[in-house]
């Protein structure tokens, strides 16, 4: 029998570390690597694992790289702290792991996103294919960036079926708060790779994003919320490009 690592990142998750660990509580090894929270998330991880590793204030590819580094697991599943393993994809992961016939190392998982009060299932928002699960032995590592940071891999990979249920904004204020921090993230990391932005990139690439993402990936299928959420994609990028013109102007 194959055994599974699920790891999870952590700060200040008291509100969803409990339903994201009971998701995974099947795993057998369940890393926590928590960034000094200041809330309960520690306490409420303690019911679950005792595997929880203070990491600092340390990137999240190193984060992510020393999951990797502490798991002993053949396999490992990175989950975050706002999503839940449905319990479809539990079977299914488990039958991929207990295979003597697997199709490939690591897995993308499809993320199926809930903004603000319903799941979104158009809007570019879905699918959202994530590599999550893959064999310790693949030697996969992260590589560092301010936003998103990417996997390093050129292994075989395969999709599961299954979704990752992904609770990622459940009220407007919520979203507005990690806009302005991703946002911020963003622009530093263009101003650091010597990137501009011109009136054209404040004024067209808003409303480029709003016409892709309601028109041509059908978010207007979405009712309401997929205007919200398209609206809101085209200030973000809007913001994006406004801090990165200022950068410059400082």
């Amino acid at each position: 029998m194959q055994t599974l690592s699920a790891i999870v990142i952590t700060y200040n998750e008291e509100e969803n570390i409990a339903e994201c660990l009971e998701s995974v509580k099947w795993a057998d090894e369940i890393i926590v690597l928590d960034s000094a929270s200041e809330d309960k998330t520690v306490e409420i991880s303690k019911k679950f694992t005792q595997n929880i590793t203070d990491t600092g204030k340390i990137s999240y590819a190193q984060k992510r790289n020393r999951g990797i580094d502490i798991a002993k697991g053949d396999w490992i599943l990175w989950i975050d702290a706002d999503e839940r393993v449905s319990a479809e994809l539990k079977k299914e992961i488990i039958e991929i792991i207990n295979s003597g016939n697997n199709e490939a190392d690591a897995y993308l998982i499809n993320r199926k996103s809930f903004f603000i009060n319903k799941f979104i299932r158009h809007s570019g928002w879905y699918p959202d294919y994530t590599l999550r699960l893959f064999k310790r032995s693949a030697k996969i590592r992260f590589n560092e960036a301010k936003v998103h940071e990417k996997i390093i891999y050129e292994g075989k990979r395969a999709r599961l079926n299954a979704v990752i249920l992904h609770y990622t904004d459940k009220n407007f204020e919520h979203y507005i708060n990690k806009l302005n921090n991703y946002s911020g993230l963003s622009a530093a990391e263009l101003f650091e790779n010597k990137k501009k932005a011109s009136l054209v990139d404040i004024i067209f690439r808003p409303v480029f994003t709003f016409f892709k993402m309601y028109f041509l990936r059908l978010g207007f299928l979405d009712g309401y919320m997929g205007l919200v959420l398209c609206t809101l994609s085209s200030f973000h990028v809007f913001t994006k490009y406004s801090k990165l013109y200022f950068m410059y102007r400082r």
